[in-house]
């Protein structure tokens, strides 16, 4: 019995919620700006720590896009960074996560070569509620469901493609069954 390849999952389209509340900071709040996606870390670590849904995993510098160099880094914050606390990676794009959390010990990790640190990946939409305006979030929601959007479309293209690439085999193999018989 042949087995058939398990389709991709198809990533959900976000539903703009306009009664949607964004995660303004609070005093001594930690933020992590991404252009107009700003992201209230603190808070995040916060629903994090409360839910027990969130497990460290071990992933490899080469899996960070980030590269350890920021003009804006505090090199006594490098040096005092605690690489045993996980860093957080957001998933921005279909199956892309970006460092929110942990520059400076991701930037202390490559100066020592070290080359896994412990982290945490927070999937779309969970880190959503976490945005800090509405104009983050309603950005937001439109560029994710563009990434959405093209990953469909690629995939029906791509399920295309192998449906007529069987559809040939199929033919193939049935006029060589017809020539034999």
């Amino acid at each position: 019995m042949a087995i058939l390849p398990c389709p991709a999952p198809v990533p959900v389209r976000l539903n703009l919620d306009r009664r949607f509340r964004p995660c303004e900071p609070r005093d001594g709040d930690e933020i992590y700006p991404n252009g107009i996606f700003e992201f209230n870390i603190s808070r995040l670590l916060v629903h994090m720590g409360a839910s027990g849904r969130f497990l460290v995993e071990f992933v490899t510098l080469d899996d960070i896009q980030y590269g350890g160099k920021n003009e804006r880094l505090n090199e006594l914050a490098v040096i005092a960074a605690d690489l045993t606390r996980p860093v957080i990676l957001a998933e921005i794009a279909l199956g892309r996560y970006n460092l929110i959390d942990g520059h400076h010990r991701v930037a202390k990790a490559r100066r020592e070569r070290v080359t896994c640190i412990p982290a945490y990946r927070i999937h779309c939409p969970e880190h959503v509620a976490f945005l800090t305006s509405k104009r983050a979030y309603e950005a937001y929601v439109q560029y994710w469901n563009s990434k959405v959007d093209d990953f469909s479309a690629d995939n029906s293209l791509h399920q295309q493609t192998q449906g007529n690439r069987a559809a040939r085999v199929v033919r193939s193999d049935l006029k060589r069954s017809v020539r034999r018989d």
